[in-house]
This record gives structure tokens, C-alpha cells and sequence, in this order.
């Protein structure tokens, strides 16, 4: 999908969260991280759960599509 970010792209504005994380953990990391819109988007539409790691969250963002 054109609007999904990549997965180096989504982990870098991941930085320092603390895994496990839940969505809105994510969000605010990436938020504060300053991501745009396309890494946001992608976050909002995500499963809300826990997180057990980057690979989940990668996994997640590119299932939600």
C-alpha cells in the first residue's frame, strides 16, 4: 500500500519504547518521535493490543494495510 510506511521507517520514530507496549504507547512514542502523518495513520489502524516487540509492530502496520 502507498501510504504504509516501511519498516525502517516505522521503527525509527519507535525509538526507546519499552517493550511490551500497547497501541497508544506506540502512537504517543511516535508522536513525540515526530512523525508525520503516514507513520500515524498507519499506527491508528493497528490491532489494539499489546506489543511484544519491533517485528510485531512491523507485522501489524503491514497487516492492517
Amino acid at each position: 500500500m502507498a501510504d504504509a510506511p516501511n519498516p525502517i521507517q516505522l521503527q525509527k520514530h519507535l525509538k526507546g519504547v519499552d517493550y511490551p507496549a500497547g497501541k497508544s504507547d506506540l502512537i504517543n512514542t511516535a508522536r513525540d518521535q515526530g512523525a508525520d502523518d503516514t507513520v500515524l495513520n498507519a499506527l491508528e489502524r493497528i490491532p489494539d493490543r499489546e506489543y511484544d516487540g519491533p517485528n510485531a509492530v512491523s507485522k501489524a502496520v503491514s497487516e492492517a494495510g
